[in-house]
């Protein structure tokens, strides 16, 4: 079986090979935050909201404890714990056998939710 935009995403998250990221990435590709309203769109702007996530979530507690697949992308559920709270959410992914053309990620619970908008907007903002 050939690897998907699945497959790309968890190779990411272990790697943290940023260029391969890129590399994966449509020149088009959709971003869905659960803490920001509207679609980012665009390989600059998603990969930054990527490279942030996993440098956010993606710590010691983080695993991947779910996973459904199509053909062209899927669904992974991952669970963390940062700061004394529990993270669980998915990343609904999808591709075109290239490259990762859409990324949404849905959290929970609403405390979690409010840790990751803190959080991401402190590494988005380089600090």
């Amino acid at each position: 079986m050939s690897m998907n935009a699945v497959d790309w995403w968890k190779d990411y998250t272990r790697s943290r090979d940023k260029s391969a990221l890129w590399a994966r990435l449509h020149a088009d590709v959709i971003f869905e935050s659960p803490v920001v309203h509207t679609p980012q769109r665009g390989r600059e702007i998603v990969h930054k909201y990527l490279v942030s996530a996993v440098e956010v979530l993606a710590g010691p507690n983080f695993n991947f404890i779910g996973e459904w697949r199509r053909e062209d992308g899927g669904v992974l559920e991952f669970d963390t714990e940062i700061e004394g709270i529990r993270i669980n959410g998915v990343d609904i992914i999808a591709g075109d056998g290239h490259s990762i053309t859409h990324f949404k990620v849905m959290v929970r619970p609403l405390k979690a939710v409010n840790l990751l908008h803190r959080l991401m907007g402190a590494q988005l903002a380089g600090g």
